[in-house]
């Protein structure tokens, strides 16, 4: 016997099933040779054929499903969840950032407000347009400045933004390349403990949250378990499998990535980390592409449940040798789309997390 449909670790959400209040009521499809009697939670289940079928009513965040065959004893398991808020949520995710920062820096003494940095008027001026939230994953270093070299003069400014700011780790710096691939614990929490702890002091802890996403999506599973105890224990990535682009799945098997691929979103309960696929690379897709990509999803198994809208920051400075003047045209483009079809801010932490 076996748990076809959902599966351990599994995230359900209003499409999974139908919401009743804040209860979530699915069909868990099982396993079983013919003529067995199962029951899943109690409930008796009916032959479909190849599989049975039984209705299950998931009333918390946190949801054990347990198939018996009666005749037999025999009893399978899964822990899922139920996520009320996650269907229908988008938020705007960028990474390698830590040059807006340098600037700030840079203008010290003239600069009398975080804004005054043309990429943050920017994602501001988003953000009271469609009500964006935005999640801003660090470095900590760059060339000729880092983190810990940025005043606390603005502290108070940060803090007024925490209802539509998310800082995070990313990590030390943009180079090497996937540099937790292999990393063990020790290093990875060294470096997340140093960006955190700046974020905390010029910023304030009301910016942080429990998600984030480790550059390039690459981390073993003693790095990812840092940074799981450092406090994110949900990690964005790409999930990229049977193809050849690359992974960004962190330490996730190949079945586990097709799961992700599909469901967007799962959990992998023996090490207590969630993860969620991004919808699309803004600064990989052209301008007139962006619109047509996502649309592509209702052909490619349906509209992601959440939309998250990543892209890179380097991409916007045209001192940047792969510069895109239409840098801001690709961001309001895809946030355009996303409340075109009906998809509401939020940040990931308000969204797999009760």
């Amino acid at each position: 016997m076996k748990l076809l449909s959902p599966i351990d670790g599994d995230m359900l959400h209003a499409r999974d099933g139908v919401m009743e209040g804040e209860s979530l009521r699915i069909v868990v499809k099982v396993a079983a040779e013919r003529n067995s009697r199962v029951t899943v939670n109690g409930v008796a289940a009916k032959d479909a054929g190849e599989y049975f079928t039984a209705e299950v009513v998931l009333d918390a965040y946190e949801n054990r499903l347990v198939a018996r065959e009666e005749l037999s004893g025999e009893e399978v398991s899964a822990v899922v969840y139920r996520l009320k808020h996650f269907a229908g949520g988008y938020r705007l995710s960028i990474d390698d950032n830590i040059w807006f920062l340098r600037d700030i820096h840079q203008h010290a003494g003239v600069y009398r407000s975080i804004f005054d940095n043309p990429y943050l008027a920017f994602l501001r001026a988003v953000h009271e347009k469609y009500g964006t939230k935005v999640h801003i994953n660090l470095f900590y270093q760059t060339d000729n400045f880092n983190l810990a070299q940025l005043s606390d003069a603005f502290r108070e400014e940060w803090k007024a933004q925490s209802d539509w700011i998310r800082l995070s780790f990313h990590a030390l710096g943009e180079f090497p390349d996937m540099p937790y691939r292999t990393a063990g614990y020790e290093e990875v929490k060294k470096d997340c403990e140093l960006v955190m702890g700046e974020i905390g002091r010029w910023a304030g802890k009301e910016l942080m949250g429990p998600v984030t996403t480790v550059h390039w999506g690459e981390a073993a599973v003693e790095g990812a378990r840092a940074v799981r105890d450092a406090g994110y224990k949900g990690l964005l990535g790409y999930f990229n499998v049977d193809d050849d682009l690359p992974a960004v799945s962190y330490y996730l098997t190949t079945e586990q990535r097709r799961h992700i691929k599909q469901r967007f979103v799962w959990k992998d309960n023996k090490e207590d980390i969630v993860f969620i696929r991004s919808s699309i690379v803004i600064d990989k897709t052209a301008l007139g592409d962006i619109r047509p990509y996502l649309d592509g999803y209702k052909q490619r198994g349906g509209l992601p449940p959440f939309v998250d809208l990543l892209v890179h920051e380097q991409y916007y400075y045209p001192f940047y040798e792969a510069y895109q003047p239409d840098f801001k045209e690709r961001i309001l483009t895809a946030v355009q789309w996303a409340q075109d079809n009906g998809y509401k801010p939020q940040f990931l932490s308000e969204s797999i997390f009760e």
